[in-house]
């Protein structure tokens, strides 16, 4: 699908003009820059790469300079690729800013969710816990149980145990965009998206 790269900003709320409040993500999307535009012919299949975001020069290396040459931009810190725009003629080297999208427009938001570091069973999968008494004085959080005595004599796969836990890529398929700061470069859309402020989210029309 066709779409931009942005960063999540913060959660805020407005009104509608019914004067009901909204919940909504506020998004700082692009500007992006078109670096590379692929072909079946040429690279097996279509496809509009973009860059987004400044990066020092110190950090930049040689064949990212040549790259973003050929398209007459300067090297971006992140590429993203998505399917070719249909609503639009894009060529190398164009601005896309927030203005690709309107007001009511469903979209698609694909964001990586927090981290949380290594979590145990209760906050990971929602255990309840184990008796505060019978006897037993430090086993509350405790997975309890993980496998059998004698046979097999194993843990099976996919227990469910303690581990890491968040910093996953989750989309949103069904996202309305509530409002539109073209000046701001900034698009309101519906309740929370995944992430913490600041962090990387793409936006996808969709087809």
């Amino acid at each position: 699908m066709a779409g931009i790269i942005g960063k999540k900003v913060r959660m805020t709320q407005i009104f509608d003009d019914n004067g009901t409040a909204l919940p909504v993500t506020i998004i700082s999307a692009g500007p992006c820059y078109v670096t590379q535009i692929k072909t079946q012919g040429k690279d097996g299949y279509d496809a509009v790469q973009l860059g987004y975001g400044e990066i020092k020069e110190k950090h930049v290396k040689l064949p990212q300079k040549g790259h973003s040459k050929k398209a007459e931009v300067k090297p971006m810190k992140y590429y993203r690729e998505f399917t070719p725009f249909t609503d639009r003629e894009i060529k190398l080297g164009d601005e896309l800013k927030s203005n690709i999208f309107s007001e009511g427009e469903i979209v698609e938001v694909t964001g990586k969710s927090k981290g949380k570091g290594f979590q145990g069973v209760m906050k990971r999968h929602g255990f309840s816990g184990a008796n505060m008494t019978h006897g037993q004085s430090d086993r509350q959080r405790a997975p309890g149980s993980i496998g059998q005595s004698s046979n097999p004599s194993r843990v099976f796969k996919g227990t469910k145990m303690g581990g890491r836990m968040g910093s996953d890529r989750i989309s949103l398929p069904t996202v309305r965009i509530v409002k539109i700061d073209e000046e701001k470069n900034f698009i309101f859309v519906k309740g929370p998206v995944p992430g913490g402020d600041g962090s990387l989210v793409e936006l996808k029309k969709k087809n």
